[in-house]
């Protein structure tokens, strides 16, 4: 049995994490693989600001560091900032998926341009910084939002009547004012629309979250994981000093 652990980037309840575990739910699985969610100690409350992603990285860095020594086989960060995947792949040998960059080669194969839907402006520093990363900004026809503050918490439950159809209101707009071939939603804390907009849109659309846990599964079938030579490793490791940094911050909080 292949174990992943899916690092959820926001401190929350079980109850919460039900609503990101039903991820698994969009895709099929073999038998003999496992997702293990687990939340992060410390998170922005989002991330808007240049401190705001010093901050996801740092606590996604410290929740993954000793995935591959509890015998986890692969991660895979719940966010589509990749926060603290290119740390990760530093420390650990394993697998490190993020869905940002993922999701954004995923769409470049199903189509010519894809457009990027989000819930809000303040996100679109999150996928410019992925799009430059990887150079493919000219196959990005739009970035696209409905102007709703996400709910990192309860994400969509209770406002899926005015939410999905905002969402294909403004999909339909990248299809047919920008081009769009392919729709990507801009966050894992989307997912509970993509049912809903993949029966209504004439386009493929990308749903973040899945795709990840299914590469996760096929690159552990096939043996692979990132290349040493583009994430080396650390020559002087100090795991003691992150995590007690982290204590620290919640023995703060705690009194």
């Amino acid at each position: 049995m292949k174990r992943v652990l899916v690092i959820v980037p926001f401190p929350m309840s079980e109850e919460n994490r039900d609503q990101r575990r039903a991820q698994l739910d969009a895709v099929e699985l073999g038998p003999d693989i496992e997702f293990v969610f687990e939340s992060v100690r410390v998170a922005p409350k989002n991330y808007v600001s240049a401190s705001d992603m010093a901050l996801a990285e740092f606590g996604a860095l410290e929740a993954g560091l000793e995935a591959e020594k509890r015998g986890f086989d692969a991660v895979c960060i719940d966010t589509m900032s990749d926060s603290g995947m290119a740390g990760l792949r530093s420390e650990l040998s394993i697998p490190v998926i993020g869905p940002g960059r993922a999701s954004i080669l995923m769409a470049m194969m199903l189509g010519h341009r894809f457009s990027i839907i989000a819930m809000w402006p303040h996100w679109q520093h999150l996928y410019r910084k992925t799009l430059t990363e990887l150079g493919v900004e000219r196959h990005c026809a739009s970035v696209r939002w409905i102007d709703a503050t996400p709910d990192n918490q309860a994400l969509m439950a209770g406002k899926e009547s005015g939410v999905f159809p905002a969402l294909e209101a403004v999909a339909r707009r990248c299809i047919e004012e920008d081009g769009a071939d392919v729709i990507l939603l801009g966050s894992t804390t989307m997912h509970q629309a993509h049912a809903y907009l993949d029966a209504r849109l004439p386009v493929p659309v990308v749903n973040p979250g899945p795709l990840t846990y299914k590469l996760a599964e096929t690159v552990l079938g096939l043996g692979l994981t990132h290349s040493r030579a583009a994430y080396p490793a650390t020559l002087a490791p100090r795991r003691d000093v992150i995590h007690a940094m982290l204590d620290a911050a919640e023995a703060h909080d705690a009194t």
